[in-house]
């Protein structure tokens, strides 16, 4: 085959573009504060140790990530405690921030200033191990301080071998979607299994429910080996009201099928829900992009919003498992797919 300098032009111009996409796509995640070093460390159990004005001046001192067995404390099982401090700048004050720790073994909870951010695996004596479990909690807004010291305190249980913050890149996390999302409603939700219409109502009152961290399977939260129908709950407001925009709420990836009320009202579903329940026919629905258009109707801009999330999970993993999540313009999720699919037509036209 003969190349003209054209044919030139044009291989450089693919390299380019394909190098320019795979930059993009390798920057989606940045970090803005490292948390990989010493930490304040404490074996034991006390609900005092996540808040805020606790004094750990005495405490310990190890290196995280680590195993805590490498650090000094070897054989030792049970519980274990670790604090840290970190500050955020301003400027990041209008962005999703992500708190990554890495890979636990066994069992964690996280709180950021007191106030619990996310957990993975099951406590004593319900226990269930999650050492294999990437932990990435978001951090509410409201709990930062920013351009000031923010506690980090991590709840920490090991049944055997090594225990602790074993591994990973820690600290403090920018995910840059290609969406801007005005709600982000990752985070903890409010989960019960079983199965009741009455939970899709705005006015039920779930705050018996567990808590449960979005987006994450239920399997590494404490229903380990769950399959069949599970609820999801969460409310929401505008904070910046436009009264002629329209929205569209985007729930990630679900496995396996779902259907989405928002104030008691059914605005979408995947899967034939009713249907799946007796066939187990779950085709490939697991691996289907949520995004629910709003009817102006249903949605309250001004006032107190409640979304209820029906689950249906035939085997494996199941929930809420990948984000984004959120509510996001409808003029801006229009944009988002245009953009898509362009880069998807030259995917196709050249490869990945």
């Amino acid at each position: 085959m003969c190349f003209t300098k054209k044919h030139s032009v044009v291989i450089i111009l693919i390299l380019l573009l394909s190098a320019s996409v795979s930059f993009v796509e390798a920057q989606e995640w940045n970090r803005i504060y490292n948390m990989r070093g010493f930490w304040k460390f404490s074996i034991g159990d006390n609900a005092e140790w996540s808040t805020t004005n606790f004094n750990d001046k005495d405490w310990e001192e190890i290196y995280a990530p680590s195993s805590w067995e490498d650090e000094g404390f070897y054989g030792y099982n049970g519980y274990a405690w670790y604090r840290s401090k970190v500050k955020i700048k301003s400027r990041y004050k209008d962005q999703q921030l992500y708190l990554v720790m890495g890979y636990i073994d066994d069992v964690d909870e996280v709180y950021f200033n007191g106030t619990l951010i996310g957990f993975t695996g099951s406590f004593p004596p319900k226990f269930e191990t999650a050492y294999d479990s990437f932990r990435r909690y978001p951090i509410p807004g409201d709990l930062i301080k920013y351009d000031s010291d923010n506690t980090v305190a991590v709840r920490v249980y090991d049944a055997q071998l090594d225990g602790g913050i074993t591994s990973g890149d820690l600290g403090v996390y920018i995910f840059e979607y290609d969406i801007a999302l005005q709600v982000d409603l990752s985070g903890l939700w409010k989960f019960h299994t079983r199965d009741d219409m009455q939970w899709k109502d705005a006015d039920y009152n779930d705050s018996k429910w567990g808590n449960i961290v979005v987006p994450g399977y239920w399997e590494y939260q404490g229903y380990k080996g769950y399959d069949g129908l599970a609820w999801y709950r969460r409310t929401f407001r505008l904070p910046k009201v436009s009264p002629d925009e329209k929205y569209v709420l985007i729930l990630g990836k679900i496995d396996d099928v779902d259907e989405v009320y928002l104030n008691g009202k059914l605005i979408g579903s995947t899967g034939d829900l009713e249907s799946v329940m007796y066939t187990n026919q779950l085709d490939n629905y697991w691996q289907e992009f949520r995004g629910y258009y709003i009817p102006d109707n249903v949605l309250n801009k001004y006032g107190e919003n409640t979304i209820a999330v029906r689950v249906y999970d035939g085997y494996r993993d199941g929930g809420i498992f990948e984000g984004p999540i959120g509510i996001v313009a409808q003029s801006d999720y229009s944009d988002f797919w245009k953009r898509r699919n362009k880069k998807n037509f030259w995917e196709r036209l050249f490869g990945n």
